[in-house]
C-alpha cells in the first residue's frame, strides 16, 4: 500500500504543473466564440425588446414612460447564455471575452438603456419600432421592387 501511493506521488511530481497560475498571472485569452460578459449599445438599441421575451433568466427590465422606453439589464442574474444577443434584431447586444465580474459595486452590474419610442400621431401611443423584415420591404418599394 505504501509503495502504491509513492508511485502515485512520484507520477504527480514528475507531471510537473498542469494548471495555470491565473490568480496570481495573467489569465491565458478565452477560445474564440467565448461568452463572457453582456454588452449593449445604447446608440443602435431601437427598444424592440426581443431580448427580454428571449431572457430565460428574466434579468431585463422593461419599462415604457411617455416617449422614452427603459430596459435596465441586471447582470448579477445572467447565465451567459447569450439567447438576448442571438435574437436582437440590430445587434446592439452582444456577449464579450470578459469574465472577470467579479465586483463590491452592484452597479457595475447594471446596465441602463433609455430609448426614444415613435409615438402615433393620432392617438399619442408609442408603438413598436419596424422589424429589420419591414424595412427592408420599404426599401424595395422606394426602389421601385416587390410590384
Amino acid at each position: 500500500m505504501f509503495r502504491s501511493k509513492l508511485k502515485e506521488a512520484w507520477i504527480c511530481l514528475k507531471a510537473g504543473r498542469v494548471t495555470f497560475p491565473y490568480p496570481l498571472g495573467p489569465a491565458p485569452p478565452p477560445p474564440e466564440g467565448f461568452r463572457g460578459k453582456l454588452e449593449v449599445d445604447v446608440e443602435a438599441c431601437i427598444g424592440c425588446g426581443a431580448c427580454a421575451n428571449a431572457c430565460p433568466s428574466r434579468l431585463i427590465h422593461i419599462q415604457d414612460a411617455g416617449y422614452r422606453r427603459t430596459l435596465d439589464f441586471f447582470l448579477e442574474r445572467c447565465t451567459y447564455c447569450a439567447r438576448c444577443a442571438e435574437v436582437c434584431p440590430e445587434g446592439a447586444v452582444w456577449m464579450t471575452p470578459e469574465f472577470e465580474t467579479a465586483t463590491t459595486n452592484p452597479e457595475d452590474l447594471h446596465i441602463h438603456v433609455e430609448v426614444y419610442m415613435a409615438t402615433c400621431r393620432r392617438c399619442g401611443r408609442c408603438y413598436s419600432p419596424a422589424t429589420p423584415l419591414d424595412r427592408l420591404m420599404l426599401t424595395g418599394m422606394r426602389n421601385g421592387e416587390g410590384r
